[in-house]
């Protein structure tokens, strides 16, 4: 009987040790961004709101969401920006967070226009960013080859340009992340929209943000 018991001993010390050891590496593996890593963002050099040059190197070391919108947009930049706002809101105050908005008519969007909208759109995180200052091409070949965001000349009822209503997450490192969808496939941006039904991922970006802080 008191082999028995101590062979109960045993396991039971076993399971402890285990147990010690386990729990922590468990712990730390949800909170580690178990997020895909696509390409790395290109350099990029822009003027900000207040007239200060903004390139990449102001956001390394800082998690930033990006998005490609115009100031005069009649349709989905004002949606976008009001879920913008939202996440804008969730992390105010905190320096490691950030957010990059490219304006596509920097002919239009002086950086005085974007002071306006960022006035009148209640954009007050310090490290919002509203970008102009390059030339269309510049833009479209850092939203299109860069970011593989798509934007580009539309309809005249779009405000006679196009862009898509996504956004892309960035992590310190300055690589684009983004979590997999049901089938295990990389979703790569975030939905800002309503689009077809499918319903909007600011719920999901926000968590992903927080993950991305941790590391």
């Amino acid at each position: 009987m008191k082999k028995q018991n101590y062979s109960y001993v045993g396991i039971s010390l076993i399971i402890l040790l285990f147990g010690i050891y386990a729990i922590p590496k468990i712990v730390a593996h949800f909170q580690t961004a178990n997020l895909h890593k696509f390409n790395k963002v290109p350099d990029f050099e822009f003027i900000n709101q207040d007239e200060k040059t903004i390139t990449n190197k102001d956001y390394e070391g800082k998690v930033y969401v990006v998005e490609f919108f115009f100031a005069t947009c009649p349709t989905i930049c004002p949606l976008m920006n009001a879920q913008m706002v939202e996440i804008q809101n969730e992390f105010m105050g905190n320096p490691n967070f950030g957010i990059a908005s490219f304006s596509i008519t920097p002919e239009i969007d002086t950086p005085h226009q974007l002071k306006e909208y960022a006035k009148n759109n209640g954009i007050n995180h310090k490290n919002w960013h509203l970008l102009t200052g390059k030339s269309e091409d510049v833009v479209y070949e850092l939203s299109n080859e860069g970011f593989k965001l798509y934007a580009g000349k539309g309809e005249a009822s779009h405000g006679g340009f196009e862009h898509s209503g996504l956004f892309a997450l960035v992590d310190k490192d300055g690589y684009i992340r983004s979590r997999y969808d049901e089938h295990g496939n990389p979703i790569m941006y975030y939905r800002a929209l309503d689009e077809h039904n499918f319903g909007n991922q600011i719920s999901e970006l926000k968590e992903d943000i927080k993950l991305l802080l941790k590391e």
